[in-house]
């Protein structure tokens, strides 16, 4: 059985909790986040917090509870304070800038430059020409755009050189010796 989900989830005052069918959807005065509810999950909203239980008596049944209380629980503290993640680019001549309509412009030692268009609901910030900040309410979104990103340019073993998360250790390997 999922220990998770046997933990309510606080719920700010300023938070809103819609429950429909099959549907939980928790807003702000201007933020909204909507996730579908699995069928053997059970979720009841009282007194600022709400609880989850499972229809099955068997061990799917609270894994997908457990499952659906992280992700409410992460819905929640998207609205209020948000996510964010940090990139770093290491390498000789890799820069990154941000055009219109949000559309992050690469270059990491190819010959083109490569060109990612950002989602809406995640925001892009350069700190320098090879830092930037990606920040958002939905973290599952977020953290799929950064990977997406890390996978122009992967950080290389020999030197080191890529995309990178930051505060991401990097193992470089020895050269081959004579």
């Amino acid at each position: 059985m999922s220990r998770i989900a046997k933990k309510p989830v606080f719920v700010p005052n300023n938070i809103i909790v819609t429950l429909n069918k099959g549907m939980i959807t928790i807003s702000n005065q201007n933020k909204s986040i909507s996730h579908s509810i699995h069928h053997s999950v059970i979720i009841t909203y009282d007194n600022n917090k709400i609880y989850f239980q499972s229809k099955l008596n068997k061990n799917d049944g609270w894994m997908h509870a457990g499952t659906t209380r992280s992700l409410v629980n992460s819905m929640i503290i998207g609205i209020t304070s948000g996510f964010s993640k940090k990139l770093q680019l290491v390498g000789v001549g890799y820069r990154v800038s941000i055009e219109k309509n949000n559309i992050i412009t690469m270059s990491l030692g190819y010959s083109h430059i490569i060109k990612y268009a950002l989602p809406k609901d995640i925001i892009a910030e350069i700190i320098s020409a090879t830092e930037i900040i990606l920040k958002s309410m939905n973290k599952q979104l977020l953290g799929q755009v950064a990977a997406n990103l890390r996978s122009k340019r992967k950080p290389e073993v020999y030197k080191g050189k890529g995309i990178r998360y930051f505060g991401e250790h990097v193992r470089v390997k020895e050269a081959k010796k004579k």
